[in-house]
């Protein structure tokens, strides 16, 4: 079933598995003076995020996308394939 916007109830519970990844390692973001939010997830599975604070510029944001939020979004929500940071 899908609703105005075409997302379906599947989508919205990928998005809230997601989100919910995104909020338990938040608190570790957020101790180095940055943050994430969650901007979209594409039909082939890529989250985009964006990334905020001192997260922005920093060398080892790539780290942190890639290892970090990457690394636990396949681990608890396997329909992921990838995650990329827009601006």
């Amino acid at each position: 079933m899908s609703d105005r916007t075409g997302a379906t109830a599947t989508d919205d519970q990928t998005r809230d598995r997601v989100a919910r990844v995104l909020n338990a390692i938040r608190p570790a973001i957020q101790a180095d003076g940055g943050d994430v939010e969650l901007v979209e997830i594409t039909p082939d599975g890529v989250v985009s995020i964006r990334l905020h604070g001192a997260c922005v510029g920093c060398p080892s944001s790539n780290m942190t996308l890639q290892v970090g939020i990457e690394r636990n979004l396949r681990e608890h929500v396997p329909e992921i394939t990838g995650v990329r940071a827009v601006e």
